[in-house]
């Protein structure tokens, strides 16, 4: 009888320890709550294709030819971003790129802006309509992040016909602040953000024949601008 009634008592000694634990640890609801809380998401125009020469196209000259330019057009299914349907911004051209391949084979080809694009704040995701002419090829996204390493970002297979929106997210840092994609410095919350370096794509070797064409429009990214929104106006800036 006193061996079952220890038992008892150790038993509820532990059940306390257990619930003593769970209500002095952080509630993960709170915690998600105060993440949120701290997060102005907004949809951002990061290029609408509309500067001529801006974007040039590049690929290994053994594999073929390739070229870019802007034409008219565009997704008449596109939404503007909120707050700017009054605003009239200039949304006229889409870029053009067409390779003319020499012979099958893995190629590959790029696209990109003739300077990096920075984008504010902290970037959640990346966006873009594109017109893929239903050819098993894949896009990549390359990006820069804040310590200036460059990362290449699965889009998608361009296997569709028409215009088709494709969104990838941003791979968040990790808590350490040194592995993963970093958009900020702890040291400096004036400086953070990646910038977009251009496009990859990889041909698929059955289908890396004639001529192929590919068009994009609209890039965009929604990013977190609360730390942009709550700077120290009379912080010191580095750099000197």
């Amino acid at each position: 009888m006193k061996r079952l009634l220890i038992a008892v008592l150790l038993l509820f000694a532990a059940a306390g320890l257990v619930f003593a634990q769970e209500i002095g640890g952080p509630d993960p609801f709170m915690l998600g709550f105060f993440d949120s809380a701290q997060q102005m998401l907004r949809e951002v125009s990061v290029d609408r294709f509309e500067t001529e020469g801006f974007w040039v196209s590049s690929m290994s000259s053994d594999q073929g030819y390739v070229t870019s330019r802007l034409f008219r057009g565009g997704p008449s299914d596109k939404e503007p971003i909120p707050g700017e349907e009054d605003m009239n911004i200039r949304d006229d051209y889409v870029l053009g790129t067409r390779v003319d391949f020499l012979r099958r084979g893995y190629h590959t080809f790029y696209v990109r802006p003739i300077r990096p694009i920075p984008i504010e704040g902290i970037t959640k995701t990346v966006s873009m309509w594109v017109v893929g002419r239903n050819f098993n090829h894949d896009l990549y996204l390359l990006i820069q992040d804040f310590f200036g390493r460059n990362y290449e970002i699965y889009m998608g297979r361009l296997n569709f016909q028409g215009w088709k929106r494709l969104t990838v997210a941003i791979p968040p840092q990790a808590p350490d602040g040194v592995n993963g994609v970093i958009q900020r410095s702890y040291h400096h919350t004036n400086q953070m953000g990646i910038r977009i370096m251009g496009f990859r794509v990889r041909c698929h070797p059955m289908e890396a024949f004639g001529s192929y064409y590919i068009y994009f429009d609209d890039l965009r990214a929604v990013t977190d601008l609360f730390a942009e929104h709550n700077r120290d106006a009379d912080d010191m800036v580095d750099g000197w």
